[in-house]
């Protein structure tokens, strides 16, 4: 248990005290803080408007909403995969480090363990995260739905129930899953959440809202780390225009 932190508590804002969230990691969180010197935990079931806590959203925050989503959608067919652990593995290992990757994959086994309640959890997102930093979240999940080639009905169903509950919309989620096929104009279309029917001047403002929407600035305060993963999201938005524009001769 050495191995763990001041990172992994780096805020102990809202995923953690007094929460759905931090019921679910509560008991191995537990058991690290017993482990953990210097570091000052604010007491189970304190207020959210409480002094010490607080409401906006950090890397280690987020990190752990992750690892609970995560868990839930692995366990959306009752049982982890060889792919989808990989997907989880290199994903953390890129976005936080080997050191941070491993704290992160002990506390998603035990997780893995343990009954999810998925609408709280994701209220609980909904309540804390900004959109951009949701989009971001659901990025990454639809990433692990396709970890094994393609998302499996079961699976979609749970991403479609977090995105309903996160207030992500049918066209974000439709967007961020377009992301995840093989290149293709009618794609390109879905990823900018524009009709193929619509006007070059509608493209183009589609294009610069998309733009905006994952631009990796958007979620600069949680760290390059997280921007990592944005541009990703950014790179495909450029890539589906750059389709676009030279099927339309916009060039």
């Amino acid at each position: 248990m050495a191995g763990y932190n001041k990172w992994i508590f780096g805020s102990l804002g809202f995923a953690l005290t007094g929460t759905p969230i931090g019921a679910v990691v509560g008991f191995a969180l537990g058991a690290l803080m017993d482990n953990a010197q210097g570091i000052v935990v604010a007491k189970p079931g304190r207020s959210a408007r409480s002094a010490s806590y607080r409401s906006s959203a950090t890397a280690s925050d987020l990190a752990l909403s992750l690892v609970v989503l995560t868990a839930a959608v692995m366990k959306a067919d009752g049982k982890a995969t060889h792919g989808e652990l990989g997907h989880v593995r290199r994903f953390f290992v890129q976005q936080f480090g080997p050191q941070h990757s491993a704290e992160l994959l002990r506390l998603l086994r035990d997780v893995l363990k343990r009954e999810i309640p998925l609408r709280d959890v994701c209220a609980q997102i909904r309540g804390h995260l900004s959109h951009p930093e949701r989009l971001q979240v659901m990025h990454y999940l639809i990433g692990l739905a396709h970890a094994d080639g393609r998302a499996q009905a079961y699976e979609r169903n749970v991403l479609e129930r977090i995105a309903a509950d996160m207030g992500i919309s049918q066209k974000d989620l439709a967007s961020l899953d377009a992301m995840f096929r093989g290149p293709s104009t009618a794609s390109a279309y879905t990823i900018l959440e524009v009709d193929p029917k619509a006007s070059n001047e509608e493209v183009k403002k589609a294009y610069r809202r998309a733009a905006m929407k994952h631009h990796p600035d958007r979620v600069a305060h949680l760290g390059e780390d997280f921007q990592k993963a944005a541009s990703e999201k950014f790179k495909n938005v450029q890539q589906a225009w750059e389709r676009i524009e030279r099927e339309r001769g916009l060039k």
